[in-house]
């Protein structure tokens, strides 16, 4: 297993009225992983967080006023400027130490993931929705997803830029570059880690936000797996029909206008997904042509990886 320097990290910060929780963060980061670019993305905070963080001396950039955390996300991925860059929660939850936990599987795998403990999560609710999310990302990725709402990841800071135009600008970037990276044939693991209290009050609203993320998973689905949503739907079609028109010969003996639309409109529905599913296989491969191709690492530790280049700093 190999191991990162702090020098090719990138620590990246979102934050919006966190100058209670960040300060600590910073501290602890300052001490943890000394040589790491720090870099706070403040967006559009009303508070002095951005003052705080470039008082601990980290790059800071600020938008003008406050367009989502996931915008703040991908202000900090275009700006960069190390091999690797680590996402971490300005409200504390995350631990500084826990870093180098993640950082040293980054020469093998394309993402890793800091997967929370069950206690860690923020009452039955938020268990409750992260595991139904789990559970309909494992199904669409054919991977066993654990944790996909973890906002503390570690990627190739080249690698994930390849991904920016499809991440949203709210709270689900997430969920987003977990199903980019496995419909992508990238690796991805997780690691366990230890998660603190939040300071301050969350800003997700569960039930918009929830809303929000289940169409954003449907997106992703469809924008990666189209088949996967597709069939489900046109086989439930399908099956409605052939029930109902068996019903309607049995206590009728006749075949009516409905059965002939729900099958009619399975038939449309599996059309529309092999059509999707190829758009979709076109879209992979623009996205790889234009960036240089996918990069997958060698596994096996007896093979040597071609060098690295470093990624350069973007304006």
């Amino acid at each position: 297993m190999g191991s990162v320097a702090n020098e090719d990290l990138s620590i990246l910060i979102p934050a919006f009225n966190e100058s209670r929780g960040i300060e600590p963060l910073l501290e602890s980061l300052g001490r943890e992983l000394p040589g790491a670019e720090i870099l706070v993305v403040d967006d559009g905070s009303t508070d002095d967080t951005a003052d705080i963080a470039a008082a601990h001396g980290a790059r800071v950039i600020s938008h003008a006023h406050n367009i989502g955390n996931g915008a703040a996300v991908k202000t900090g991925l275009r700006n960069a400027s190390r091999k690797y860059v680590v996402l971490m929660d300005a409200d504390g939850q995350h631990l500084a130490t826990d870093v180098p936990k993640l950082a040293q599987h980054l020469e093998r795998y394309n993402m890793v993931v800091g997967e929370r403990p069950a206690s860690g999560q923020a009452g039955w609710h938020r268990w409750l929705a992260n595991a139904i999310y789990n559970w309909l990302a494992t199904y669409v990725s054919e991977f066993p997803v654990r944790d996909l709402t973890s906002g503390f990841r570690a990627m190739r800071t080249q690698e994930v830029r390849r991904y920016l135009e499809i991440l949203p600008n709210t709270f689900s970037y997430p969920t987003t570059l977990t199903l980019a990276y496995l419909r992508s044939g990238l690796t991805l693991r997780y690691e366990p880690i230890d998660i603190r209290q939040r300071v301050g009050t969350s800003k997700i609203r569960i039930w918009q936000d929830g809303t929000r993320f289940l169409l954003i998973l449907t997106k992703i689905a469809t924008l990666f797996a189209p088949f996967r949503v597709f069939l489900p739907v046109s086989l439930g079609f399908f099956a409605t029909g052939l029930l109902y028109y068996l019903y309607t010969y049995v206590t009728a003996h006749r075949f009516t206008n409905m059965a002939a639309l729900l099958l009619s409109t399975s038939v449309v529905i599996f059309m529309l997904g092999l059509v999707s599913e190829q758009i979709s296989l076109m879209r992979t491969e623009r996205i790889e042509s234009s960036h240089g191709g996918i990069s997958h690492e060698v596994t096996k530790a007896t093979k040597k990886r071609a060098p690295a280049r470093r990624s350069k700093k973007v304006a």
